[in-house]
């Protein structure tokens, strides 16, 4: 299970004062002067010799086509990177180039250079709209995605064998219907994090989508997720808890995964993982990859990673250079050691004779990869308790929503 970053108040004080300095790099604001490109990236490609290897090959690449230029690549963790990014920024040493996630670009907006200037009208046409809209605030694309991700519904072959059921259940109903059926053989139907350092993109938002709500209004001033939709989504959440259907104990923990039920080939379905986390456990002929869960529609949670500008580059070079690198062809380098997937639909198939991902690409279309609103981050951490406290049996699902939703209320209105 993903985690939100531990150091989100700080990362937000250092974003916020970004955002009120303007900078850039230490350059100023669109220096044409420039002849490099200083570009930040995280470890997509886990093994750092390949990671290495990918980024210098690109570098090589960019530089003959582009004589007189150089590029730095600088590959920093994952952990408290925004925190490190900001307060870069704030001192006028940051990056020109920065690889971030969708939520990132409403924080550094102000920062930003819009990058669908550099998109041209055959490269927009085939991103997939998911993913453009993903890097979308405020109608101008803000990055140029170069991968995505999704994660489906992923059922358990053997589970579902136990109880004679074949196919992936379509619906909520559907799913529900079944649990009591699993429980009485010592199985659960899911296995639901409510661990409030969990990211509520992968959890409770799903659910809150497909119930057919969403978590703030349509012009971001308010939280919309108390809403009828999200009621519904958590008390149906919530009848699973308080009827054994999904591990009790995973309501304020996380452990590691192989310490689950669901690495016990306990658990029935999930909407929390991707076929490569559960397949050392379940065995890859076991795993049951489908749509996402339908109540009023069907939606899974997907990322998108991108690369976006940074005021203070070389405007330029630094859109030659997401332009160079969003090409399918190169990429692939960067998406497939991952298991991630092309955000455009004229890539080469990078899974032949892998149907898993060939199916999990298929839900592609129906990602959504969370809300890009400033106060997203801020929303979760007074989301997040109160969604715990509804499972528990301390608050009711609408109290525990109203209550969210008034104090989530006031940070956003902070924020604009």
């Amino acid at each position: 299970m993903r985690r939100r970053n531990t150091a989100v108040l700080a990362a937000a004080i250092a974003i916020a004062a970004v955002a009120v300095t303007g900078c850039g790099s230490s350059t100023g604001s669109g220096s044409s002067s420039k002849k490099t490109v200083n570009a930040w990236v995280y470890p997509v490609i886990n093994d750092p010799k390949a990671d290495a290897a990918y980024w210098d090959g690109l570098v090589k690449g960019f530089e003959k086509a582009h004589p007189g230029t150089k590029v730095k690549v600088s590959t920093y963790p994952w952990a408290n990177r925004d925190t490190a990014l900001a307060t870069a920024l704030a001192a006028g040493k940051g990056p020109d180039v920065a690889y971030l996630i969708p939520d990132q670009l409403s924080a550094y907006q102000r920062n930003l250079i819009p990058a669908d200037q550099w998109m041209a009208a055959a490269d927009k046409a085939a991103y997939r709209p998911a993913a453009l809209k993903s890097v979308t605030v405020d109608g101008k694309q803000l990055a140029a995605p170069v991968l995505m991700s999704a994660y489906p519904l992923l059922c358990d072959k053997k589970v579902l064998d136990a109880i004679g059921e074949t196919a992936n259940p379509t619906t909520w109903d559907q799913l529900a219907s079944i649990a009591p059926k699993l429980k009485a053989k010592g199985y659960y139907a899911t296995s639901y994090s409510g661990d409030t350092t969990a990211t509520l993109n992968m959890t409770f938002y799903p659910l809150l989508w497909q119930a057919g709500g969403d978590v703030f209004s349509s012009d971001g001033s308010k939280t919309a997720f108390n809403g009828a939709a999200g009621v519904k989504a958590l008390t149906w959440l919530k009848t699973f808890v308080d009827n054994g259907w999904t591990p009790k104990d995973l309501v304020t923990t996380t452990p590691q995964i192989e310490q689950t039920d669901l690495a016990r080939n306990k658990v029935a379905c999930t909407w929390q993982n991707t076929a490569a986390e559960v397949q050392p456990f379940w065995g890859k002929d076991n795993i049951q990859v489908s749509p996402p869960l339908r109540s009023a529609t069907s939606v899974a949670y997907g990322t998108v990673g991108t690369l976006a500008v940074f005021k203070g580059a070389n405007q330029t070079l630094a859109g030659q250079w997401i332009s160079y690198v969003s090409q399918p062809a190169n990429t692939a380098g960067l998406q497939k050691p991952g298991g991630y997937f092309s955000p455009r639909t004229d890539a080469a198939p990078l899974y032949p004779g892998d149907a898993l991902q060939q199916s999990t690409e298929k839900v592609l279309g129906s990602t959504d990869v969370g809300p890009l609103n400033k106060a997203a981050r801020d929303v979760m951490g007074v989301l997040a308790p109160q969604i715990q406290a509804a499972l528990l049996g301390k608050s009711d699902p609408k109290k525990a929503l109203d209550d969210a939703a008034k104090a989530a209320d006031q940070l956003i209105a902070r924020k604009r």
